[in-house]
């Protein structure tokens, strides 16, 4: 009898035990959810939409960087312009080519969450009507010449890359078409980006490129009433007059934070998604230390620092433009395969055939008391190598209208035979 009431008891602990488990095990994900994580947690951001702007921040300081090395002048790029220029290029990159370039863009390929950043950030840009800015990506191809439809259907999808076929072999329509396509794109501040020169009228394949705009105009406005002439220090004991905007004694409020360096300030355009950010040296630090010194992560601890601070502001206009062939600075941050005839570029068009012949950048901008208008363009032109074959109707021009060497080889073994030079047949 005592037995039989000790087993009652264990058999009722067993199947409390058991239904209070049944009872977690079903349990609403979103009471567990409730009870687990805090209300005012955040949400993490989603995988894909703002983890690559430090990839694109990271080469845009790494190349300001390397134009400053050479550079006693103003500078201005636009870093999302040369990158995407590069990006669509890199997409069909292979082996070291590929390598070397996601090293100085710092993204992986075939990379589903960077396509879509790319993608998002292209739409934004394009639908976003608090603000007149717009990008545009296209393909030049050259007659003829077949590119593979994976590499077609990636530009097209991700970064609303349009094609058009162009006749190479005319250069200076060809320059005329593109350039046509860039102003158009940038309310006509980017002329000339791609000159006839540039173009190789037999081996230029392809031409990528990228162009941007924006006007935006401040949140709060500088009054032309107060802008004066005022002293710019150009170097240490030299300064000139110019003139320049006030916003002081005002009860307008603005983001600012500073350093032991620098002070900084943010000024926002009219719908508070678009700004303006000004890094200025402290007395007695140089702006080549800053930009020397300058990475992504310091940049994004000094965002973070910015709280509102009333703020005197004295801003020079300005208004100038820029041009720069990229090679060399590429070169420098170690894309150095991708400029020689070692390039491979087959996920472009199914051969290791094509290389970077050149990559060329124009900008403009204009700062004012209303706001600020600029554009940028950047043009990719890859062309095939000498010893690639022949596409299309493009002809190599072979002209021995000169000294030469000749040789006579053993085809199986690679045996020279014979070996000698041409300085005057008529001899």
């Amino acid at each position: 009898m005592k037995l039989s009431y000790i087993y009652t008891i264990i058999v009722a602990v067993i199947i409390s035990i058991a239904s209070i488990f049944i009872a977690i095990q079903y349990q609403p994900v979103s009471d567990i959810i409730e009870e687990e994580i805090p209300e005012d947690t955040e949400e993490p951001t989603p995988k894909g939409e703002l983890l690559f702007n430090e990839a694109v921040n990271s080469f845009a300081f790494d190349f300001l960087k390397e134009l400053n090395k050479d550079s006693e002048g103003n500078i201005f790029i636009s870093p999302y312009s040369i990158f995407t220029a590069l990006a669509m290029t890199y997409e069909g990159a292979r082996n070291v080519t590929a390598e070397e370039m996601a090293s100085v863009l710092n993204i992986e390929q075939d990379n589903e969450s960077f396509h879509q950043y790319m993608k998002g950030l292209y739409e934004y840009l394009n639908v976003n009507a608090e603000y007149n800015i717009s990008t545009a990506n296209a393909m030049w191809i050259r007659e003829n010449f077949e590119l593979l439809q994976d590499y077609i259907d990636v530009i097209q999808n991700f970064y609303g890359g349009e094609s058009s076929e162009v006749d190479f072999s005319n250069p200076v329509q060809a320059a005329d078409v593109i350039n046509s396509w860039v102003e158009n794109k940038t309310n006509n501040l980017i002329q000339d980006l791609v000159s006839p020169s540039a173009i190789d009228p037999a081996l230029t394949m392809l031409i990528l490129t990228n162009a941007i705009y924006f006007k935006g105009i401040w949140q709060i406005q500088f009054d032309e009433v107060n802008t004066t002439d005022r002293d710019f220090e150009v170097s240490e004991g030299s300064n000139i007059s110019v003139p320049t905007m006030c916003l002081t004694q005002t009860e307008d409020i603005f983001n600012y934070t500073e350093t032991d360096d620098l002070q900084i300030l943010e000024l926002p355009y009219t719908g508070d998604g678009m700004s303006m950010i000004i890094l200025l040296p402290k007395d007695g630090v140089d702006v080549a230390n800053v930009i020397n010194s300058i990475d992504e992560e310091s940049y994004s601890s000094w965002i973070d620092s910015l709280s509102e601070s009333y703020v005197d502001i004295y801003l020079p206009k300005f208004k100038f433009e820029t041009s720069y062939v990229l090679n060399d600075y590429l070169i420098d941050l170690g894309m150095q395969n991708a400029f020689s005839g070692q390039a491979d570029f087959s996920g472009i068009d199914g051969r290791p055939d094509l290389f970077i012949d050149s990559v060329i950048h124009k900008a403009f901008i204009d700062v004012n008391e209303e706001g600020t208008e600029a554009a940028a363009a950047t043009a990719v032109i890859m062309t095939l190598t000498i010893d690639g074959p022949n596409t299309g109707d493009s002809r190599i021009v072979f002209d021995c209208d000169h000294p030469f060497v000749f040789l006579i080889q053993h085809k199986d073994t690679g045996t020279i035979l014979f070996l000698g030079s041409v300085n005057n047949p008529s001899e």
